[in-house]
């Protein structure tokens, strides 16, 4: 039972390609920054801000290297597909909202902007997977994105990060309602990302 146990791990450890470490790594690099910016909250240490934004750009370093990399080998698979959405929820989707959250961006229509657009990243990429078929070209590859991909996200991060540092997130009221101003562009983010009418070409 343990040898056959031993053997169905060994066999998932090979399963997994060069490209698929680095989507692990950007899955972890995600996770990471949401631990610095729980640590912030608990010792208001502006450098935990810094390392988690610092994070978020790794991982998108390591995003972009595993489609390269599976690209260049021609190791692209359903399971690498899945993977790489599951890592790019955490680290562009749940990661930049927890981040934000932190810095301060947090009243309560500040936290249904930060939802909203982690469940457009988290239905675009759904979308995504189960289309790529039907968009799918005559040499089998997805010629377009419908929405933006949701690595773009690092833009409304950029926007956060700069105000944070800055000492201003633009905290608005309207209508009685209080919100900060830095908290639109993850709006405008996630309304992107579900377009439908929006396509942009894929590498």
């Amino acid at each position: 039972m343990a040898d056959r146990t031993t053997r169905r791990h060994f066999s998932m450890v090979r399963g997994f390609h060069l490209a698929d470490l680095f989507t692990i790594a950007n899955g972890v690099c995600g996770a990471t920054a949401i631990f610095q910016a729980m640590k912030y909250l608990s010792t208001h240490d502006p450098r935990h801000m810094l390392v988690a934004g610092a994070l978020i750009l790794v991982a998108l370093v390591c995003d972009v290297f595993d489609g390269w990399i599976a690209r260049w080998r021609h190791s692209a698979s359903a399971m690498g597909r899945e993977l790489d959405s599951l890592a790019d929820v955490i680290s562009f989707g749940v990661a930049p909202a927890a981040i934000a959250f932190a810095a301060g961006v947090n009243t309560r229509l500040d936290q249904a902007i930060l939802l909203f657009f982690t469940a457009c990243g988290l239905s675009r990429l759904a979308r995504f997977n189960v289309t790529a078929e039907s968009l799918a070209g005559a040499k089998g590859k997805v010629e377009y994105f419908e929405g933006t991909p949701i690595p773009t996200s690092v833009v409304p991060l950029g926007i956060l990060m700069l105000t944070f540092h800055a000492g201003n997130l633009y905290r608005m009221h309207i209508l009685g309602v209080t919100v900060h101003a830095v908290a639109l562009p993850f709006l405008v983010s996630g309304a992107l990302m579900i377009s439908k009418t929006l396509r942009i070409p894929k590498p």
